[in-house]
């Protein structure tokens, strides 16, 4: 699929700022966005939008933001090679520990310390790969409840590349149920389970939010984890009380700091109580008990 990189430049300040509107304004698009320095001395920014379609549309959505803006740098277009670059760029990455968690690619296979549990993960074009701050602390905190808690059964909601289903199957040994919208983030998933070799604790689904029979028939769950997006684990959190066996926990992420309390409350309104919190790199992952 060919990528568009939508970009700009500009000082620091108005270039943050501007990274800043982007945010908000595509926070529920999953679109990936960057701001990086060019130019030191000048103090020269780039901030950059990358659309696998609807180029013009989001285009014409980022220019919307610009003009509240009293000046607005202009808008530039690239088009990018048509390359996996998931994989591309996980061939340079350094493997991740997180609690007790080392998720690794093949390169650093064989590289785990003794006590630690290795997890191989080759994402393609399913996010996930222990790097992002909120799948690092989704992973600690599987760390701290597993053990505690004795889930099981458990549900990975938004699963991605499966390395938080992979943790719980490595760790309890227990059933565990990957869903994800994507049907492509499904496909690497199932690959990841088997290459972990825990096929016979992990069922990986194509299903949106809880519309799939498998959740009446698999649940209620000791144990929720679901690293997706704010808004989305907002309207979901009816959904998730009633698919929560009493007494489970949720683990949830995909959350900004500045998005936490709204997250909380949402819950709060389910009956649901904050329990602990863990803080990486601008995000949060939120333990819950209702």
């Amino acid at each position: 699929m060919v990528q568009t990189r939508l970009f700009l430049q500009a000082p620091r300040a108005p270039a943050s700022r501007i990274y800043d509107l982007f945010d908000r304004a595509f926070e529920d698009d999953g679109l990936a966005l960057s701001i990086v320095e060019i130019d030191e001395a000048r103090e020269l920014h780039e901030v950059s939008v990358y659309a696998s379609e609807n180029g013009e549309s989001v285009r014409a959505r980022m220019q919307a933001v610009l003009d509240t803006l009293p000046q607005a740098p202009e808008i530039h277009e690239e088009q990018l090679p048509d390359i996996d670059w998931v994989t591309h760029a996980l061939q340079g990455l350094h493997a991740v520990r997180a609690g007790r968690f080392f998720v690794h690619g093949a390169h650093d296979r064989g590289r785990a310390r003794p006590g630690e549990i290795a997890i191989e993960i080759e994402a393609g074009l399913a996010f996930g790969t222990g790097h992002h701050g909120t799948t690092a602390g989704c992973l600690e905190m599987i760390g701290r409840l597993a053990h505690r808690e004795h889930p099981a059964n458990a549900l990975d909601l938004g699963t991605g590349s499966a390395v938080l289903a992979i943790a719980l199957a490595r760790l309890r040994r227990i059933p565990i149920l990957a869903t994800d919208i994507d049907a492509t983030a499904t496909r690497v998933a199932r690959a990841n389970v088997r290459l972990n070799a825990v096929s016979r604790w992990v069922e990986v689904l194509t299903a949106t939010g809880f519309r799939h029979r498998a959740f009446a028939e698999r649940g209620p769950f000791d144990l929720i984890v679901a690293n997706i997006l704010a808004r989305p684990l907002m309207q979901l959190a009816p959904g998730m009380a009633h698919h929560l066996a009493p007494g489970g926990s949720l683990i949830l992420s995909g959350i900004l700091e500045r998005q936490r309390r709204a997250v909380i409350a949402a819950y709060a309104g389910q009956r649901f109580r904050q329990v602990a919190t863990i803080h990486r790199e601008g995000w949060v992952t939120l333990h819950l008990k209702r």
